[in-house]
């Protein structure tokens, strides 16, 4: 069962967070040219990467997880995000379970981020 001491929009608030510094700290090791620095962290932190990465991390997901997902993609979206409503309904249920594996699971994290890092999309 899911904690459900913090709210889904915090966990989703976090996880961007998380999210983001993953996403840095593997750009660092690619290279230390600060313009490809910036492309390849702006190619992997927006809401078009993170609802593919749902998509690819879904089928492992478990019920608890799926159902923390589903609940996060129903979230009320902000007004000025409206145009990609869809995408950015699936990132802030991708970020939600990054939150939440981050505060509560930093095993199933690691294994997700091992996962993610061996895919075209990390090479």
């Amino acid at each position: 069962m899911i904690n459900e001491e913090i709210e889904l929009r915090n966990y989703a608030h976090i996880g961007d967070s998380v999210w983001e510094v993953f996403v840095r700290t593997y750009t660092i090791y690619k290279t230390s040219n600060s313009k490809t620095l910036h492309k390849i962290t702006t190619e992997r932190v927006n809401a078009t990467f993170q609802a593919e990465m749902l998509t690819l991390i879904k089928p492992e997901l478990n019920e608890d997880e799926l159902e923390l997902a589903r609940r996060a993609r129903n979230l009320p979206i902000p007004v000025g995000r409206k145009n990609i409503h869809s995408t950015y309904r699936q990132a802030t249920a991708f970020e939600a379970l990054i939150g939440y594996w981050y505060l509560h699971d930093k095993e199933r994290l690691e294994y997700f981020y091992n996962t993610i890092k061996q895919t075209e999309f990390f090479s």
